[in-house]
C-alpha cells in the first residue's frame, strides 16, 4: 500500500493513517515500505495511533498513544476450523495508562477510539454526536458502539429472539459490577454503559459480558449423524466467469479461471527471476518460534529470556559445502540488496548479520530466521519525546532481522514480490547469498 501511495497509484494520498501494524518491519522487502514514507511531498501527512513507536512509526509526524489488550474492547471472531458458533469478548480490565480527553464534552482515555472520535467532533461529522446514531442515541463514547455489538451478541441470529442468551441475575449483576469497582468513571460509569442499549437489552449484555463472549455448547457443533451442525453450504465454483472476464493490468491478459500451476519466484508479468543464476542460491525463508510469535513479543522478557537471540538456520549439507561453522556470523545479501543492510532513511543502516546454526531438519538449498528479534527502534535504541531521552534496550536489537533481503520486483522496483496466484507478498522465495563477516 505505502510504496503504491508514494507512486500515486491507482490515486495519491494526503494524510496515511496508521493503526497498531509495522509493515517496514513485518513486510518482505521492508525498506521499500520505509522509502515510501520519507517524501512529504508525495505522502504529506503520517498520523499513527499505537501502544508503541515501533518501526514504522518512526517516521510518523503524530503519534497517538493507544490502549493495550488490557484496556480496550475487542471483537476477536474465530477461524473456520472452529465448528462451534464462538465469539470471544475482551472488554476494559485494568485503569488505563494514557492519560484522559474530553470529547463531544465526554472524558475518556486516550486511544484510536478517542482519535476518532475527535476528529468527528472537530469536522462536525454526520452519524456522531449526542443523535450519532439512527435512532437518536448518542455515539459520543467508545462504549456507545461497543456495548451495541455486545447486545447484538447476547439477542443472538435469530429475528424474534429465540437464540438470545439468559438475563443475568441479580447476584450476576452485583458481580459485574464489583468486578469493576477500580475502574475509573472514564472507562466504566455504570449509568452510561446502561444508557448505551437500554434497559431491555441490559441484563443480557451483562450475561455475555461476565463471561467474556458468547460459546456454544460442545454439543451442537455436530448433527445426530455425526456431521458438522453448521456446514459451509455455499456453491464453491471450479469455474470461475468473473476471473475469465477480467484482465491482468500488468499483463493484459485475462486471468485462470480454472485451477492453474504458477512456479515460485516470478516478477509482477509472471517472468521467471534469474537470480540463482548469479550465485544467490538459497532460498531465504522465515518462521516463528512458539515463544516469539509477533514483532511485539520481544517486548516480553520472561519469553525473551527463553531464546535471547534468534539465528539463521543452514542445513548441514549446505553448512559442509560452503564451509560454514555454528556460531559463525554471516552477512545476508540478495540481488535487490547486495549490501545485505535496512537503509534506514536517515543516513543510518542496520547490516543483517546473524550467527549460523547449523540443523538437519532443513531441506537444503533453504535458510531460514525466525520472526521477532533485530529491532532497530521498538525500544531498542534511544528515543527522545519533548526533550527527554527515553534509554533503549540492547536486548531488544539482538539477533537478525532478514526481511530487508527479500526480493524487489525487479520491473515495479519498488515493492516486494507479489504472489500472484493470491496476491498477497511473498514471504518464502527469494533468493539470497551467505556473506561471512
Amino acid at each position: 500500500m505505502l510504496p503504491s501511495a508514494a507512486q500515486g497509484y491507482p490515486y495519491p494520498i494526503k494524510i496515511l493513517f496508521h493503526y497498531m501494524g509495522s509493515p517496514a518491519y513485518a513486510l518482505p522487502a521492508g525498506q521499500t515500505q520505509i522509502e515510501a514514507m520519507l517524501n512529504p511531498d508525495k505522502i504529506g501527512l503520517i498520523v499513527a495511533s499505537d501502544i508503541v513507536v515501533g518501526e514504522t512509526y518512526a517516521y510518523a509526524d503524530y503519534i497517538f498513544p493507544d490502549l493495550s489488550y488490557l484496556e480496550r474492547w475487542e471483537f476477536h471472531g474465530s477461524h473456520p476450523n472452529v465448528i462451534w458458533k464462538t465469539q470471544p469478548l475482551r472488554q476494559p480490565t485494568i485503569a488505563p495508562i494514557p492519560e484522559t480527553v474530553r470529547v463531544f464534552g465526554e472524558e475518556m482515555p486516550l486511544s484510536m477510539e478517542a482519535l476518532l472520535l475527535g476528529l468527528a467532533e472537530k469536522l462536525g461529522l454526520p452519524g456522531f454526536g449526542e443523535k450519532g446514531f439512527a435512532n437518536g442515541m448518542p455515539f459520543k463514547r467508545p462504549e456507545d458502539f461497543y456495548l451495541k455489538m455486545v447486545a447484538n451478541l447476547a439477542y443472538g441470529d435469530s429475528k424474534d429472539g429465540s437464540k438470545a442468551v439468559p438475563e443475568a441475575s441479580d447476584e450476576e449483576l452485583e458481580l459485574f459490577v464489583r468486578a469493576r469497582r477500580h475502574l475509573p468513571a472514564s472507562v466504566f460509569d455504570l449509568d452510561k454503559w446502561k444508557a448505551a442499549i437500554g434497559e431491555e437489552h441490559w441484563r443480557r449484555a451483562v450475561y455475555v459480558m461476565n463471561r467474556g463472549g458468547r460459546f456454544e455448547d460442545f454439543k451442537k457443533a455436530f448433527a445426530e449423524d455425526g456431521t458438522v451442525a453448521h456446514k459451509y453450504g455455499k456453491q464453491i465454483n471450479l469455474y470461475l466467469e468473473k476471473q475469465a472476464g477480467a484482465k491482468d493490468a500488468m499483463t493484459g491478459k485475462p486471468y485462470y479461471p480454472i485451477a492453474a500451476y504458477f512456479p515460485a519466484y516470478l516478477d509482477a508479468t509472471g517472468q521467471p527471476i534469474a537470480d540463482a543464476e548469479e550465485g544467490y542460491e538459497l532460498t531465504l525463508l522465515t518462521h516463528r518460534i512458539i515463544t516469539m510469535t509477533k514483532s511485539r513479543t520481544v517486548s516480553n522478557y520472561w519469553l525473551l529470556n527463553v531464546q535471547p537471540e534468534n539465528f539463521i538456520a543452514v542445513p548441514k549439507e549446505d553448512a559442509q559445502r560452503l564451509g560454514l561453522r555454528d556460531g559463525q556470523m554471516v552477512k545476508v545479501v540478495s540481488k535487490s540488496n547486495p549490501e545485505g543492510v535496512w537503509d534506514l532513511g536517515n543516513g543510518l543502516k542496520k547490516p543483517m548479520i546473524g550467527k549460523v546454526k547449523v540443523v538437519a531438519g532443513l531441506r537444503p538449498g533453504n535458510v531460514a530466521f525466525s520472526l521477532g528479534y533485530g529491532h532497530w527502534v521498538y525500544g531498542a535504541t534511544d528515543l527522545v519525546i519533548n526533550g527527554q531521552v527515553i534509554k533503549g534496550d540492547p536486548r531488544r536489537a539482538t539477533g537478525i532481522h532478514a526481511n530487508a533481503a527479500m526480493r524487489v520486483d525487479p520491473l515495479l522496483k519498488d515493492v516486494t514480490l507479489s504472489d500472484l496466484t493470491g496476491g498477497s507478498a511473498v514471504f518464502y522465495d527469494s533468493k539470497v547469498r551467505l556473506q561471512p563477516v
